[in-house]
């Protein structure tokens, strides 16, 4: 079995769309306009849908892992390019790692494999 794919509500479609296509690089799979949905895909062929609704209310505690590289080295890229990120690399309850919000207010964690076992 392989997790394939995830659905989160958004309140802006084209806001959260081109956030995570500039932020993260994700690449846009498919498009439904009827349904006000977008499918991105990572680098592995996960693709995450974001969905417009009227009623899309600040997340409750929903956080997307995103593994990269070198969590270092992304945050001091990133931090570069003018993202802005919640906190930098560091240990935290759930390992160690970087993370950021999307504009809905999604935490978004950055980790690596190496650097995770390792502090």
């Amino acid at each position: 079995m392989k997790f394939d794919y995830l659905s989160i509500p958004v309140a802006k479609l084209a806001r959260s769309r081109d956030w995570y296509i500039s932020t993260l690089g994700l690449k846009v799979e498919f498009i439904v306009p009827d349904r006000r949905t977008v499918a991105l895909q990572d680098t592995e062929g996960f693709a995450l849908f974001l969905q417009e609704v009227t009623s899309a209310s600040a997340p409750s505690g929903t956080a997307l892992w995103f593994q990269v590289d070198d969590v270092d080295n992304t945050f001091a890229e990133w931090s570069a390019r003018g993202i802005a990120f919640t906190h930098g690399p560091r240990k935290v309850f759930w390992g160690y790692g970087a993370e950021l919000q999307d504009p809905d207010g999604y935490l978004v964690r950055l980790w690596d494999q190496r650097l995770m076992a390792e502090k």
